[in-house]
């Protein structure tokens, strides 16, 4: 009984160590991590790192890009787009046009002068005009959403000039951004 038991168990440990050359062509080698074995390359393509300039980056994000900006000033208690911030308002109407599955949000913003209801008011109508001139470059009307934040969200909290001048704008964001 004792022979049988030790045959039994030599068998299975020789049927356990064999290998068929065939099967095991496919599979992924083990690499040695000890310091004296030599280094096993990977399987699979090589990856190279990328290189500046391979990567495109959206013209929305690029700084170099007029696209990337995303705000329009207006003067004091007016709603008319300045002529200086004409071209960023018409590059985002292009923009708009040419992804059709692009959506906006203008926020039109006023300083803290003038009463609650009157800045609302204001705000809307910059808003407005934004959206306005954004169509006229070819954008949908479905693709812009226009709202007055009035005076509840400035960028500046100081009560000089050259703070109201920072809030009285129109914010122009893409979805994902609001």
């Amino acid at each position: 009984m004792k022979k049988a038991l030790i045959a039994a168990i030599a068998l299975v440990v020789l049927y356990g160590c064999g290998s068929d050359p065939a099967k095991d062509e496919g599979k992924a080698g083990v690499e040695d991590r000890a310091p004296s074995a030599p280094r096993v390359a990977p399987a699979g393509p090589i990856t190279q790192p990328v290189q500046p300039g391979q990567v495109q980056m959206s013209p929305l994000k690029d700084p170099k890009n007029i696209l990337s900006k995303r705000s329009v000033f207006f003067d004091y208690d007016s709603d008319a787009i300045k002529e200086e911030f004409r071209p960023l308002v018409q590059a985002h109407g292009k923009y708009l046009a040419e992804h059709s599955g692009a959506k906006m949000l203008v926020q039109g913003n006023c300083d803290e002068r003038g009463s609650r209801e009157y800045n609302i008011a204001l705000g809307q109508r910059r808003a407005e005009g934004i959206k306005r001139m954004l169509a006229l470059m070819g954008a949908r009307e479905a693709q812009i959403e226009a709202v007055s934040l009035g005076e509840e969200k400035p960028r500046c909290t100081e009560t000089t000039e050259a703070c109201y001048a920072q809030n009285r704008r129109g914010d122009m964001l893409y979805s994902g951004e609001y």
